[in-house]
């Protein structure tokens, strides 16, 4: 029965996380690769990231099924899913910690996009990611990736290695999970942001690792304190209200 139950929750997992992988493929590739020599079709690019993006999802979400129930963290709707359970009851208590998380991270996006270098603004402006790939992508497949997967796996080894005797993980090892994910988080960015801006500044790195970092802390604190959902909600929020206020700014 357990072995079934954690075959349904990776799988319920990994489609869900498949919805930005695809997105990315179809829609986000041929925008990088505008424009620029490529050393294949654009169609084998997004064939190739789709196949790479299934493929870290899968392992991943293993590792996120396999070592969150160990360290306390949990996913209620999609354990509720695994197990026939109702998930509107497994999500309410996660909607309103996700709802005002996404709106503290809108604000900080927001925010933190008029203090962006200016040949990252100035790359942003005509490398627009579709509103779609940000929720679904960033939304579920960098939850999956960021806090189920690796926050699991960082948080899983330090308790290994440092605090087994406990129960389970105190609290300044969460916090150390938390910070390492959101940092990984931030250093994840970089390849993108090296696509539409060329080369990569000191400032530039920092803006985008530190600004990234940020959010990823009340991520993995949502994560932590609430589940994995309400993180989701959180970042598909702010997606959505940094969206929205950039459209906003550039229409006045």
């Amino acid at each position: 029965m357990a072995s079934r139950f954690k075959l349904r929750l990776a799988t319920a997992m990994w489609f869900a996380g498949m919805l930005g992988v695809v997105v990315v493929a179809i829609l986000v590739v041929p925008i990088l690769a505008s424009g620029r020599p490529l050393p294949m079709p654009v169609w084998a690019l997004s064939a190739i990231s789709l196949v790479q993006g299934a493929i870290f999802l899968a392992l991943t979400v293993w590792a996120g099924v396999a070592l969150a129930p160990k360290v306390g963290l949990r996913a209620p709707a999609f354990e509720a899913f695994a197990n026939s359970s109702p998930i509107a009851a497994a999500l309410r208590p996660q909607m309103v910690p996700g709802l005002l998380g996404g709106l503290a991270g809108g604000a900080f996006l927001a925010i933190l996009s008029s203090a962006a270098p200016l040949e990252l603004a100035a790359a942003v402006k005509t490398f627009s990611f579709p509103l779609s790939a940000r929720v679904l992508y960033g939304g579920i497949t960098e939850e999956l990736l960021l806090r189920w997967g690796l926050m699991s796996l960082v948080l899983w080894l330090l308790w290994r290695f440092i605090h087994r005797s406990h129960t389970l993980p105190p609290a300044s090892l969460v916090w150390v999970a938390i910070v390492s994910a959101a940092i990984l988080f931030g250093v994840g960015h970089l390849p993108a942001a090296s696509s539409v801006a060329g080369n990569l500044t000191f400032y530039i790195v920092a803006f985008i690792i530190g600004g990234n970092a940020v959010f990823g802390v009340l991520a993995g604190w949502l994560f932590w304190r609430f589940g994995l959902e309400s993180a989701m909600l959180a970042h598909a929020i702010a997606h959505a209200i940094a969206h929205v206020v950039a459209y906003i700014a550039a229409a006045v």
